[in-house]
C-alpha cells in the first residue's frame, strides 16, 4: 500500500537492494526507493578510491538543518563502508533525493556535532545503536553540505 510522506505517494521499496535499489530510485525519481522499510534514503554518488569510477549506493539519511546525514556503519563490521573510504578521498560528491539531484561535499562529524546527529539518525534506523555496540571501531555520521 502506498504511503503517504510529505505530500507525496511513496511506496516502501524495502525488498530492493544495491543496483535495483538505485535503477528503481533514478527511474521513478524517488517515488519508488525513497522510502526504504519505513526509512529514508537518499543516492550517493561518489568517486572511487582506487577505480576513479563513479559508485551509487542507496543509503537512509536524516537531516541537521540543511545538511544531510548519513551513518558510515557496514552494519557493524570492524571495517568503514567502501563508500566511505570513497568520499575520505574524494569529499565532492552528488546526492538524489526524491527527484532532486544535486552536488555536495562530505565530512564528518565533528566530535561536538555527532551525539546530536547520532540521535537523528537512530530514529530513522534504531539498529544503528546495536551496530556500534557490535564493534570497537568508532561509527562516524557523515555530513553533506549542498554546494
Amino acid at each position: 500500500p502506498p504511503c503517504y510522506t510529505l505530500g507525496m505517494a511513496e511506496r516502501d521499496a524495502g525488498e530492493l537492494y544495491g543496483d535495483r535499489h538505485v535503477k528503481s530510485y533514478r527511474e521513478t525519481g524517488g517515488e519508488y526507493g525513497h522510502l526504504w522499510r519505513g526509512a529514508p534514503t537518499l543516492l550517493l554518488t561518489t568517486t572511487g578510491s582506487k577505480s576513479g569510477e563513479p559508485r551509487t549506493m542507496a543509503l537512509i539519511y536524516g537531516r541537521s538543518g540543511d545538511d544531510y546525514l548519513l551513518v558510515a556503519s557496514n552494519g557493524g563490521t570492524d571495517d568503514h563502508p567502501s563508500w566511505f573510504k570513497n568520499l575520505r578521498k574524494h569529499p565532492d560528491v552528488e546526492l538524489q533525493v526524491r527527484d532532486e539531484v544535486f552536488r555536495a561535499r562530505a565530512r564528518a562529524a565533528t566530535d561536538e556535532e555527532k551525539p546530536a546527529m547520532w540521535q537523528e539518525m537512530v530514529r530513522h534506523w534504531p539498529a544503528y545503536d546495536s551496530y556500534q555496540e557490535k564493534t570497537d571501531r568508532p561509527i562516524p555520521v557523515v555530513v553533506l553540505e549542498r554546494v
